[in-house]
């Protein structure tokens, strides 16, 4: 079976979830056609038998070009077994209120789009401090304080809990063969 794995990355933990997601496809024997929607690139070449996209969440809405992409998409989308990756700090808060805030960020893209995935799966991202700029690295170490997040700026820090991302892909491609 092949499996289009889209993403949109924005710092480069969707990218990187999205790398991660192509090779657990791939262990399970089957093969990944890793693909970035911003690069407008065509995949039908590839005539994928289902899909996991992966996208984050930043300011409350994700990347345009990927809502623009499930909008063009959905009829295949909804043609193939799929899946969807959002990527947001929130789910690994210590708040279950802010946790549940998360779980509801994929509905309005997939109200709007009309893309109905299969399964949806929640991945925590990443801080990338060494990275931001000086007012970015203020306001993230902020707001990471205010959720119980790490905050020294000195480093980085991945939230992704890789092992429940392959278990989501392991059994999301079961399901998908059968």
């Amino acid at each position: 079976m092949i499996v289009l794995v889209g993403y949109v990355t924005i710092e480069g933990q969707s990218r990187k979830i999205a790398e991660s997601v192509a090779a657990a496809v791939e262990r399970t024997g089957n093969r990944a056609v890793l693909f970035n929607v911003m690069s407008m690139a065509e995949y039908a070449l590839e005539r994928p038998e289902a899909a996991i996209l992966c996208a984050p969440i930043h300011g409350g809405r994700y990347p345009a070009p990927f809502a623009g992409f499930v909008t063009r998409e959905r009829d295949f989308l909804n043609s193939v077994p799929s899946a969807f990756i959002s990527v947001s700090l929130f789910i690994a808060s210590e708040y279950e209120e802010e946790r549940e805030e998360a779980r509801h960020f994929p509905d309005a893209l997939l109200a709007e789009s009309g893309w109905t995935p299969r399964h949806v799966h929640h991945a925590a991202g990443a801080l990338r401090y060494t990275e931001y700029d000086f007012f970015k690295r203020w306001m993230v170490k902020r707001l990471a304080a205010r959720e119980g997040a790490p905050t020294n700026t000195a480093k980085d820090f991945e939230l992704t809990d890789w092992d429940a991302l392959e278990s989501f892909v392991t059994a999301f491609v079961a399901e998908a063969k059968s």
